[in-house]
């Protein structure tokens, strides 16, 4: 009988073992996936490429009187386009943006302008993820007429 009631003693702790090592595999597990997810994947590559804002005044004074190489992308629509643009852009609308990348240089800093702001934040954002660098965001054409400068 001392047999008997040993091992039935033995087993529920056997299990309860079992248990508890598969919980703590399981923990363990899960907590180094979570470890490793919130590592960067190459920490030797840090920075990423991102736009700068760029005020009218300063977009002419480093750009436009200096004769600075660069490229100025109006992404409004043609329409808007044709209705007044700052000297020098060339239209490309947001909407066409990746699709006409072979027109946009890669070997020189671009400056992109819409109406208000908000395209000119999305194009900044697609040239950026397509591996531009030296993008500059003027915003809208209308702080650009407000500062009192010219449009064509």
């Amino acid at each position: 009988m001392t047999k008997r009631g040993s091992n039935k003693s033995n087993k529920p702790n056997s299990k309860n073992t079992v248990i508890l090592a598969v919980v703590a595999v399981v923990i363990l597990v899960f907590g180094g996936i979570l470890i490793m997810t919130n590592q960067p994947a190459d920490t030797t590559v840090t920075a990423t490429v991102q736009s700068q804002t760029i005020s009218p005044s300063d977009y002419v004074s480093n750009f436009s009187e200096n004769n600075t190489e660069h490229i100025l992308i109006d992404v409004r629509t043609p329409e808007e386009f044709a209705s007044g643009h700052i000297a020098g852009a060339i239209n490309i609308p947001v909407q066409e943006l990746e699709q006409r990348l072979s027109e946009v240089p890669d070997d020189q800093e671009i400056v992109v302008y819409c109406r208000s702001g908000n395209r000119s934040a999305t194009a900044s954002q697609i040239l950026t993820s397509q591996g531009y660098d030296g993008i500059y965001d003027m915003g809208g054409i209308i702080a650009w007429q407000q500062a009192g400068l010219p449009v064509q």
